[in-house]
């Protein structure tokens, strides 16, 4: 029962919703108007980076309205046509569901720099304040009575993200797949008690209490230790950077149907310019262009021995799919979704036995 009270004041505060004065500055003036979805962590940033765009020649006459919620639920919206024009989402397959809708173009991740990505992350463990329990490593998740909280990866597209980086330290990138499946059944299984419906919400259950190491996205974690200060001292966190994770990768679109498409692309481009480029960088995003990679990596410390990604792992599980699949294997993340979280997909399955494999 304390559990079910605790998700549902988790659900209620915080995830979904618009927003269109961030720090209470008013954004959404303009003789043109900019409907954003996005999933629910990169709020921080871009509480800072419409504004900016505000300040540009290009952006002084649009006003915005902002949607943050699940990546998964954010999507199924937006495929139901509700008024949008700009979209990011965690995941990219998020992006395909509305290509297969009919609302976004086939071409979206060739319309801008980054295969339309304009900033990233990589999966972080967040522990309290100290590190007490002394969590360094995927393995360390496991000892006995450690609870981690992560969201559910049939809503979160944080999830998904969150859940390949041991997938693929404990796969070696999905050559070995049984034994990365093995560990995700035994970390739901014996480790999860709570499953959040997307990133921001497992950050709220996890500052209300709730489990002993979080794991998120690195922005997230930044975001957390950055509140350090001013939090009580149950709710004050460090992070580690595993030495083995994943590179989060959050793309961008402009829906088909805006009404406003070219101050929608306008805001797009915004977003790879240095500027805007260096503003993710200081709320805790990593930045994609070159130069501000360069001047912001003190921002990001920690040593990643290796750096898994959506292409190597999708190379991997994609082998040997051609036949039902027109001739050519999937890759990227069609592959990774359809064998991992599909309808058929194994942690898909994981999660409906409750952590059996």
């Amino acid at each position: 029962m304390i559990v079910l009270a605790v998700s549902a004041l988790v659900l209620s505060g915080c995830g979904g919703g618009s927003t269109d004065e961030p720090g209470g500055q008013d954004i959404s003036s303009g003789s043109k108007h900019l409907n954003l979805y996005a999933y629910a962590v990169p709020k921080i940033g871009y509480d800072e980076i419409i504004p900016a765009f505000r300040d540009t020649e290009e952006g002084k006459d649009i006003g915005f309205a902002a949607s943050y919620g699940a990546s998964g639920d954010q999507s199924r919206k937006v495929a139901r046509r509700v008024p949008a024009d700009v979209v990011n989402f965690s995941v990219a397959p998020d992006i395909t569901r509305l290509v297969k809708a009919g609302v976004v173009d086939k071409d979206w991740a060739e319309q801008y720099p980054n295969g339309s990505t304009p900033f990233g992350s990589v999966v972080a463990l967040v522990v309290r304040e100290g590190n007490p329990l002394n969590i360094r490593t995927w393995d360390d998740l496991l000892k006995p009575g450690i609870q981690v909280v992560t969201p559910n990866p049939g809503s979160s597209g944080s999830a998904k993200w969150n859940l390949l980086a041991p997938f693929s330290a404990k796969s070696n990138g999905g050559v070995d797949e049984q034994a990365g499946l093995d560990y995700v059944a035994e970390l739901v299984r014996d480790h999860t008690r709570i499953q959040p419906k997307s990133g921001r919400e497992a950050t709220t259950a996890f500052e209300q209490g709730q489990g002993d190491v979080l794991i998120s996205y690195e922005n997230e974690a930044i975001f957390l230790k950055n509140q350090n200060a001013t939090a009580k001292p149950g709710q004050r966190v460090d992070y580690v950077i595993p030495p083995e994770t994943f590179k989060i990768e959050n793309p961008v679109a402009v829906v088909n149907f805006s009404k406003e498409k070219e101050a929608a692309n306008e805001f797009v481009s915004y977003l790879f310019t240095p500027a805007a480029q260096r503003i993710w960088a200081e709320q805790g995003f990593r930045p994609v262009d070159e130069t501000v990679i360069e001047e912001t990596k003190d921002l990001f410390p920690g040593e990643i021995a290796k750096l898994w990604t959506i292409k190597e792992l999708g190379a991997v599980l994609g082998e040997g799919t051609a036949e039902e699949n027109k001739g050519k294997d999937l890759k990227g993340w069609p592959a990774v979704d359809k064998a991992l979280f599909g309808t058929s997909g194994a942690i898909t399955g994981i999660y409906d036995a409750g952590g059996k494999v």
